[in-house]
């Protein structure tokens, strides 16, 4: 199978210097975290209520929506090692792109139909599948987009603008469920399944400036070998998969990146229901949850701009460290209103930093010409953390009947992510 690098010049990205202000195509990259990050809000704060309203009284919303989180991350863990691999060749990422992204917005406004919860979260599991299926190509055109000096920068302003730009049809939908009763009539599940339109087109009209500038530049064979490539793809993977375990600082940045984002994405879907279960008005948890994306937006800008002065490791392993003082003030202090929105301050100074410095981190000690099958790879570890982190805090709380200490279960996770920080040989500082 050929697996034939790119060969094009370099671009006009790559050529500028870090400290430049972003190039359009470095913006028009971004903006998709501020279209696809109002589905992410909405699903967040809103949908679970919604869907709640739509199941019987005796139904369990918090189990058929982790069923539902569960299904829709092995989907995408299983999916795209393979889909990936193929979209590595010339002209391929793209149209992959187009397919997930396009299947999560139309699923997103289908959300909108008057459905029985069973088909509703079916539609919302598709709707899921699509908008993590595009971030995986997304991330992967990060390396086509900008040069290594940049990565940083331009990752933690796609973060930054998601968290804030994301509010804007989050607080359109909320004024619109709360006081679209009053002001046209309509039934407050009317206004909720507008709201899901409203999101739908909010997140189409923020992807039109990638799909219309995006030109892969790293690639493993051309148009001409597909078909040779989609034979070789299962041989791809295990050639991959082997590159991996023999790349040292690569596999071991790999595990490290499993606990710690298990950690991080533990924390930010277990705070609403902690919150609640300890009493917290919903109300004051909704405005801290506006606290956290505000707050999110300066905070990942300003930890891009720190990892080019001191390195993207170093400020990885604080994020991590302070995620342990996080789940320590939640454990043992956060009784109350005001130390919920301490909490959201909090996350928010960290959690975009950490996300995004991951995401450029991960794409400067890869090979570019295999970015796409290596994001598949990067998506296994990113989504079945997600499932291993909450398992931890519900079994832990069950049997010690604590929620502080099931929360406090989740330093584990961040204890042996820094060891294998520790012990990882960074291998941005060799180059």
């Amino acid at each position: 199978m050929s697996s034939n690098a790119s060969t094009a010049a370099p671009t006009a990205t790559s050529r500028t210097p870090a400290s430049a202000k972003l190039t359009a195509r470095e913006k028009k990259w971004i903006v998709y975290d501020v279209g696809n990050s109002a589905f992410v809000l909405l699903s967040t704060a809103v949908t679970p209520i919604y869907a709640k309203s739509l199941m019987p009284a005796d139904g369990n919303i918090v189990s058929a929506w982790g069923y539902a989180q569960t299904i829709a991350s092995l989907v995408i863990a299983l999916l795209m090692p393979l889909l990936g691999s193929i979209a590595d060749v010339q002209g391929m990422k793209i149209k992959f792109f187009l397919g997930f992204f396009g299947t999560g917005a139309v699923m997103c406004a289908a959300m909108a139909l008057p459905l029985a919860w069973l088909p509703f979260l079916v539609v919302y599991i598709l709707a899921t599948i699509g908008l993590n299926g595009s971030l995986t190509f997304y991330d992967s055109m990060l390396i086509d987009t900008t040069s290594n000096e940049r990565m940083d920068k331009v990752s933690s302003h796609g973060y930054g603008w998601g968290y804030v730009g994301s509010t804007v049809p989050f607080i359109a939908c909320i004024a619109l469920i709360f006081g679209g009763p009053a002001l046209f009539g309509w039934s407050t599940a009317a206004c909720t399944r507008a709201s899901f339109v409203i999101t739908a087109v909010w997140w189409v009209a923020f992807t039109v400036p990638l799909i219309t500038s995006y030109r892969q530049v790293h690639y493993r064979a051309t148009r001409d070998h597909l078909d040779a490539a989609v034979r070789g793809t299962f041989t791809e993977l295990g050639g991959t998969f082997r590159k991996i375990v023999k790349d040292k600082p690569l596999w071991m940045f790999m595990i490290a990146f499993f606990f710690y984002i298990d950690a991080v994405n533990t924390v930010i879907s277990m705070s609403t229901s902690y919150g609640t279960q300890l009493g917290i008005d919903s109300t004051q948890l909704v405005i801290a949850l506006l606290v956290t994306q505000f707050v999110a937006f300066p905070c990942a800008i300003l930890y891009g701009r720190m990892a080019g002065r001191y390195g993207c490791k170093p400020m990885i392993v604080a994020a991590v460290v302070a995620y342990m003082c996080i789940v320590f003030f939640a454990a043992f202090f956060l009784r109350s209103a005001v130390e919920f929105w301490i909490l959201a301050i909090l996350v928010g100074m960290f959690q975009g930093g950490i996300q995004a410095l991951s995401r450029s981190y991960y794409g400067k000690i890869i090979p570019k010409d295999h970015a796409n099958e290596y994001y598949g790879f990067y998506d296994i570890f990113g989504k079945t953390a997600s499932i291993l982190g909450t398992f931890l805090v519900a079994t832990t709380t069950s049997l010690t009947g604590n929620a502080s200490i099931g929360v406090l279960s989740i330093a584990v996770l961040l204890v042996v992510a820094l060891v294998f920080l520790a012990l990882q040989k960074d291998p941005t500082k060799a180059a």
